[in-house]
């Protein structure tokens, strides 16, 4: 089904999966963090363990690098029964550093859509996670002239928008959104009176 564009004057871009890669190092890290602590537990069992110190913790650490590094540490401790050595923390952190400095990868067909689009629309970026890791991966991407304002939100629901789109001086029916997420970028968007666009994430 075609949108029609015709109102549309403001476009918003999730960054994470939308304008370049990122889930794909989340699950490479996963990987190396079930290796380190192969000695304590099942792949499986250190997986969910893991997926479940995330989700306690994203109320206090938010989305992004950082909280997944503590919550990372947070699982070692709790897998080991706090044994864990001072070697696996250290090779733990390591392995956030690591997710943190690796370089940008855009995701195919992102900048030539940026090009198209800048003369016709006011591009915005919409993204969660940490400030200053989504700042520096804005400025690695090259894509920042592209976009009039960046924020970086706390979580995407429906208040979330309303009260960014209503700062921003922009009228719902004039704003479309693109991005990955359905619960995310698609969903709140909707039921505010947007539109939306989505587009799965894939390398």
């Amino acid at each position: 089904m075609e949108i029609d564009l015709s109102n549309i004057k403001v476009i918003g871009f999730d960054a994470d999966d939308t304008l370049w890669v990122n889930e794909t190092y989340f699950r490479e890290t996963e990987e190396h963090f079930a290796a380190l602590l192969e000695g304590y537990e099942t792949k499986n069992k250190i997986d969910q363990e893991l997926f479940k110190v995330e989700m306690q913790n994203l109320e206090l650490y938010g989305y992004g690098i950082k909280g997944f590094m503590l919550s990372m540490i947070e699982s070692a401790l709790d897998l080991s029964n706090k044994e864990v050595s001072q070697d696996t923390i250290a090779e733990i952190l390591k392995l956030g550093k690591h997710m943190i400095s690796r370089p940008v990868e855009l995701l195919e067909g992102v900048e030539e859509t940026l090009q198209q689009l800048e003369n016709k629309y006011r591009l915005i970026v919409l993204t969660k996670g940490d400030l200053l890791d989504q700042e520096r991966k804005l400025e690695r991407s090259g894509l920042s002239k592209y976009f009039h304002h960046v924020e970086v939100l706390s979580d995407k629901k429906e208040n979330n928008y309303k009260n960014l789109l209503e700062h921003l001086e922009i009228d719902v029916k004039e704003f479309l959104m693109v991005g990955n997420s359905l619960k995310s970028d698609v969903i709140p968007i909707l039921n505010i009176g947007a539109k939306a666009v989505h587009v799965p994430f894939h390398t």
